[in-house]
This record gives C-alpha cells, structure tokens and sequence, in this order.
C-alpha cells in the first residue's frame, strides 16, 4: 500500500485522534469528518465505506510505526550487537514518548473493537507471527541458555512486555519498573557473555 498523503492522510489522522482519546466506537463518519476539519462527503470520496476506512487507518499506522522503529533501532549506538536489538525491539512495544503512547491507545482501541467486529478481527489479528519470529531470532542469535526454546520465550516477551506497556499506560508502573523485569527475563534466559 503506497504512503498516505493529503486528505486521506489527514482523515486517518483524524480516526486516530478520535481512538486515542474517545474510543473507536466514537469513529463515526460524521465524526471523523469532523475531526477532520472535512465534510462526510469527503469522507466517503476517500473510502469506500467505513471499514475500508478503519482498515486503512490501521494498516497505515503499523507502517507509521515500523518505520518510527526502524529508525530508531537504526540510530542505536550498536544495532549489529544482538543483545542490544532484541532489547530495543522489545522496548518499542512501550509506550516510551508521545508517539507510542498515543499510538498504543489506539491500538489498544482496534483491539477491543475487534473483540465484537469480526471483519476487523480479520485484519487486526492476522496470523502473521512476525514479531515473535524477529524475537525469537534474535534470542537464539543473543546466545541463549541451555533447555530455552526461543520460540516460546519470544511469545511470552512480546505478550508480557505489551501487556506492561498497558500498565505503563495507566501508570500502575514505572519505565525503571518495566526495565527491570525485563531485564530479569533476559538474564534469565540469555547465557552469560564471555
């Protein structure tokens, strides 16, 4: 899918802002073209009807994100060191600025509204295990202990350190709270260095 850009940009925009702060269930098309600052008509140029929109604002704000991360992964002082990616790759599930957070809430949003939407669950929760396929390589590339399966730590990594970033969310933790236990289970499961 090419990058979003113009109207259809600002309108997506507009479906996050209204997730974010109100829920998904508020992202009505009137009120998307409100938050827009663009009439419903508009709207509805821009998509074919309301899921086409929710989906696309979806699958634009994974691609926001990848590259944000990508980016961020890239500036590390040393991204070719394993130990040091897999951290910042667990790290970026948090919500650790402006950004995350915000992006997080609306995920977050998607999420629930999947829970009763089964054509979004059809898209939200795609089979794809990509994520856990990126954690668990670079477990095994990190060194890991002795009887540690990668594949199932890296499952429980990314659905703990998500289900943390929603404790951080809500402020039931600390980022310094959230790096220990982290830390912990790597330690836990990655070798010692040399």
């Amino acid at each position: 899918m090419p990058e979003l850009a113009g109207r259809r940009r600002q309108i997506v925009e507009a479906v996050w802002r209204i997730a974010a702060e109100r829920g998904l269930q508020m992202a009505t098309i009137r009120e998307i073209a409100a938050e827009a600052d663009v009439t419903p008509r508009v709207v509805q140029y821009h998509f074919t009807d309301k899921h086409h929109l929710l989906v696309t604002a979806l699958q634009t704000l994974h691609r926001d994100n990848e590259h944000r991360s990508r980016e961020r992964i890239a500036a590390l002082r040393d991204p070719s060191d394993p130990r040091v990616l897999l951290r910042a790759t667990l790290e970026e599930l948090l919500p650790l600025d402006e950004q995350r957070r915000t992006s997080l809430r609306v995920m977050t949003a998607y999420y629930a509204w999947s829970l009763t939407d089964p054509a979004l669950a059809a898209v939200f929760l795609h089979q794809e295990h990509s994520l856990e396929d990126l954690v668990a390589a670079l477990i095994k590339a990190s060194g890991v202990r002795p009887s540690i399966d990668p594949a199932r730590e890296a499952d429980l990594l990314v659905g703990g350190i998500s289900g943390l970033g929603l404790d951080l969310l809500h402020r039931r933790r600390t980022r310094a709270n959230i790096r220990r236990t982290l830390d912990y289970h790597l330690n836990r499961i990655l070798a010692q260095q040399p």
